[in-house]
């Protein structure tokens, strides 16, 4: 005989009819959870007999000065009443049952389950299962099924039914349910090239909406970076450059529906081999997956992980030019001096030289313009210190540095590399 457990049990909507009558019926129905339904209070006046009446029946220990005064049912579990939304990457659980409504022994019978998507079948149970042998009378067959939804938009639950009958005759029947599968989170990234002094960085901002119809625990959103890079998540707190494990959202974890969640994210290109400078990358290049898993109210677990998400590195042309080192502010009409470091971005030697332009900008090269640097080979970086004369105070971009490929006769020009601020003395004391 079936036990009903505990768990509600959501019959299916059958989408075909029956043709002929068969010795064995078979039904299907969603294994969901539980949910809460929320009753509206019922609200009286002590002087009311009815609610005299309910006090006296439910709380009969309990006057009217002890709080009861705005009674109700408040949040009960409740079984559902319809099939349900299904969201993807939660698990689909549905329970096949067949039994034998005839009088007859059904020998042979063998239940087998499929799930077609818009872009594959999946075989759910009983591919290479042995067939049962035999069923009595009011006899019954009981499978639970699971499966991980991967896939958006409309699936069909196929259950095939193969039997003999006492008189040798071989029996088939199949019927189909049809479920869509919705999206429960809108994830939307933003990619962010920050000009490190030292390595390549970029800032992941993922913006994850909840667009289910209940709230979502939050438990886990990683991303799992690819081998070019390495990552630093900044969604804890740090104390003193230590991080403490504590979410910047507080104790919290749960999205109600419609909130929106931002995740950051540093990534860092990985160094070369044998070297602790960060390679150059070009173009476009894989960055990673979001890997999220949350749970619903009642406890239902579901995983999503986004596709390969990737970036569009900024072009620097065939060389590069970072300042690594610069004061944050200086005197007016006092020289200084800045770091900067030249990396080649392309897969031949160059012989470069140094020129320095003035502008009319407040700043004012000091030294020999149009020195040789060298030779630089393909992805190789030289560093180059460089002075400085503020004439005009306030905030000044620094720019008018050229860089002269002599092999090919090229130059490549770098303006507005940073900034400084300049102050007079009269400021600054």
């Amino acid at each position: 005989m079936c036990k009903w457990t505990e768990t509600s049990l959501i019959i299916f909507k059958m989408e075909a009819p029956r043709e002929k009558e068969h010795l064995l019926s078979l039904k299907v129905m969603r294994l969901p959870k539980s949910s809460f339904i929320t009753t509206t209070p019922v609200l009286f006046e002590p002087r009311d007999l009815a609610g005299g009446s309910i006090i006296k029946d439910v709380c009969p220990n309990l006057g009217l000065d002890d709080g009861m005064q705005h009674f109700s049912v408040g949040q009960l579990l409740m079984l559902p009443q319809d099939f349900g939304s299904i969201y993807l990457g939660e698990t689909f659980s549905s329970y096949v049952s067949v039994h034998n409504d005839s009088q007859h022994v059904v020998k042979d019978i063998l239940l087998k389950t499929d799930l077609q998507t818009s872009s594959q079948r999946l075989t759910l149970s009983g591919a290479g299962t042995p067939a049962h042998l035999e069923l009595k009378q009011a006899e019954c067959i009981d499978e639970v099924i699971h499966h991980e939804v991967k896939e958006l938009g409309t699936h069909i639950l196929v259950c095939a039914v193969f039997y003999n009958t006492q008189a040798g005759e071989s029996m088939y029947f199949r019927k189909f349910f049809k479920f869509q599968v919705l999206k429960p989170l809108d994830v939307k990234t933003k990619f962010y090239n920050a000009e490190d002094y030292v390595s390549n960085e970029v800032y992941l901002e993922a913006q994850i909406q909840n667009i289910t119809q209940s709230p979502l625990v939050m438990e886990k959103v990683l991303l799992e970076p690819t081998a070019e890079y390495k990552v630093k998540e900044l969604n804890t707190i740090e104390t003193n450059g230590v991080s403490n494990s504590e979410s910047t959202f507080g104790n919290f974890t749960y999205l109600n529906p419609l909130d929106t969640r931002q995740y950051l994210y540093c990534l860092k290109a990985k160094p070369l081999p044998g070297t602790d400078k960060p390679a150059v990358i070009k173009g476009v290049s894989n960055i990673g997956k979001l890997d999220i898993v949350w749970k619903t109210s009642m406890g239902e677990r579901g995983r999503l992980q986004t596709s390969q998400l990737q970036r569009m590195a900024p072009g620097y042309g065939d060389v590069k030019l970072n300042v690594t080192s610069i004061p944050d502010s200086i005197t007016i009409e006092k020289p200084f001096q800045i770091k900067c470091r030249i990396t080649s971005c392309c897969e031949r030697t160059m012989d470069l030289k140094l020129v320095l332009n003035n502008t009319e900008n407040g700043l004012m090269w000091l030294g020999v313009s149009g020195r040789q640097l060298g030779k630089l080979g393909p992805g190789s970086s030289m560093d180059v210190e460089l002075t400085l004369l503020a004439t005009i105070p306030g905030l000044q971009s620094i720019s008018g540095l050229r860089l002269t490929d002599t092999y090919l006769k090229r130059t490549y020009e770098h303006d507005d590399v940073a900034q400084i601020f300049v102050y007079s003395e009269q400021v600054g004391a």
